[in-house]
């Protein structure tokens, strides 16, 4: 899995792209079939940057996550459980949805 920051607009403060990549690498933990997860961090205003993160899962949608704060970090962090949540509904769609077995189905017995 890799994982990519790009900052648009601006250049990222020095240490934060260690810090977002060890907070992006999290995402795997709810899920297996992750193939890259990309950040990228608009700066075009200061005051308010934004962050969006896009996560590709083989055999799924892209799922993508926007967030605004006052600083590069706080953006980051009302992102990233935004793409958790996302993350979480194609997990339980790809497994959750699997029909009992005609061999787990109980028949009523008929004692008289």
């Amino acid at each position: 899995m890799q994982v990519s920051v790009s900052a648009r607009h601006g250049n990222l403060q020095p240490g934060d792209q260690e810090l977002i990549e060890e907070k992006a690498v999290k995402l795997r933990r709810l899920y297996d079939r992750i193939s890259s997860i990309e950040v990228t961090i608009d700066l075009e205003h200061l005051d308010k940057p934004g962050v969006e993160i896009q996560v590709s899962i083989e055999h799924a949608p892209e799922c993508v996550a926007t967030a605004e704060a006052s600083t590069v970090i706080a953006a980051l962090d009302l992102a990233i459980p935004k793409a958790e949540q996302q993350l979480r509904k194609v997990k339980d769609k790809k497994t959750g949805h699997r029909a009992t077995g005609h061999k787990h189905i109980e028949t009523p017995s008929t004692d008289e």
